[in-house]
């Protein structure tokens, strides 16, 4: 049986997906007096280490889903790819208050989706053209116009499922990657920068944005989050009512995400949803009065939201690939570790992951300032460092 207002020192979250926001989030959680379950397919995953129980299966075995569902007063994700079979059926049984609903999973799990619906909203996106599964990916392409991404309909991330064309010569390499895939093709943006917002909001409507921040992506992947954002104080208005207005649309009970492009002539475009905590988010933890992560906590447990100031003037959050534990040569080697906490402005966080692989995402570090740009300047400096 579900409660409206799920108390901490007695509550019991269950969280689907078991990486590093799942462990994050649990640690928020369990700070706060939650007892934290985790229902991961693969065992030994970074959320499960840290948390009270660990489920091994896969989202679509019902009957273990269910049992886990029975042991948690609410459930949510760290992630946005679980199949929202079980979730709809999870939902019609009432076993557990499902914070967002697996609807929004649904609308923000596959592209087409997605855009369809920031299209019908009436909420600003760059124009785009869906292709069926085995459809005429050249068609499409002549729709939008060149230059235009080609995009998997279901789940990409981090660049993956994606192809910039810029000439016609390109469209004959497109139709044969996606071929027989359902996909979007959408106008390319030519951007002064991205941005993102997080957004809480409760079950009683109450909402929260934290500040925009500045997103710089290397080889697809976020490199430095940078706050504030430099960008006009309008543009940060502007963005955080767009991001809240998503959020009500969508009639999110969580957290959610909302990535921008800012154009060069001064639009601003949505390119993507996340409903869970987000990469870009993690500066919160040591740079706002709340973190993203108990602030998810607070909001699917029905309990005031809270404060997302900044307590410091500026901070820039670091991404920390796998590519950091590997030599000039190929070698394996730590990261310098001692380096990057000898500044009293920096905070460090790993995932607990065993293996490093380039392209893997193994932790964050967090750098404080007096300004944007100092900080950056300091971010990169440290990161540079790790790598020799």
């Amino acid at each position: 049986m579900t409660r409206e207002c799920i108390l901490p020192g007695s509550g019991r979250i269950g969280i689907l997906g078991g990486g590093q926001l799942g462990r994050m989030l649990a640690q928020a959680a369990q700070t706060l007096g939650f007892s934290v379950s985790v229902f991961e397919p693969q065992a030994g995953c970074p959320a499960g280490a840290v948390a009270h129980r660990e489920v091994n299966a896969p989202y679509t075995d019902w009957a273990q889903l269910r049992d886990f569902a029975r042991g948690c007063d609410v459930l949510t994700y760290e992630f946005e790819n679980i199949p929202t079979g079980p979730l709809r059926q999870l939902a019609a049984e009432g076993l557990a208050a499902l914070r967002p609903d697996w609807r929004v999973l649904e609308i923000a799990q596959n592209r087409l989706r997605e855009k369809t619906w920031l299209r019908e909203r009436g909420v600003p996106h760059a124009r785009f053209a869906s292709v069926a599964a085995g459809g005429d990916l050249a068609a499409a392409i002549r729709e939008v116009g060149l230059p235009c991404v080609v995009k998997t309909a279901d789940f990409g991330y981090d660049g993956k499922g994606q192809l910039k064309l810029q000439t016609q010569a390109d469209v004959a390499a497109a139709a044969a990657q996606f071929a027989g895939q359902a996909a979007v093709v959408e106008q390319w943006v030519a951007f002064r920068c991205e941005l993102s917002v997080v957004v809480a909001r409760g079950a009683d409507g109450q909402a929260r944005a934290f500040p925009v921040s500045e997103n710089v992506h290397t080889n697809h992947i976020l490199d430095y989050s940078i706050l504030p954002a430099r960008v006009p104080t309008e543009v940060q208005a502007r963005a955080e009512a767009l991001g809240l207005e998503v959020a009500e649309k969508l009639g999110v009970v969580g957290l959610i995400a909302v990535e921008l492009f800012l154009t060069e002539g001064g639009e601003l475009l949505v390119n993507e949803l996340a409903p869970r905590t987000h990469n870009s988010g993690h500066y919160t933890l040591d740079a706002c009065a709340t973190s993203q992560f108990e602030q998810q906590v607070r909001a699917i447990c029905g309990l005031p939201l809270g404060d997302t100031a900044l307590r410091a003037p500026a901070a820039v959050m670091g991404n920390l690939l796998g590519d950091l534990w590997f030599g000039p040569s190929g070698e394996r080697r730590d990261p310098d570790w001692p380096l990057l906490l000898a500044d009293p402005d920096v905070k460090l966080h790993l995932y607990g992951k065993a293996e490093p692989r380039r392209g893997r995402k193994m932790g964050h570090f967090t750098v404080r300032g007096a300004n944007a740009d100092e900080a950056l300047a300091r971010a990169q400096s440290l990161k540079a460092a790790l790598r020799r």
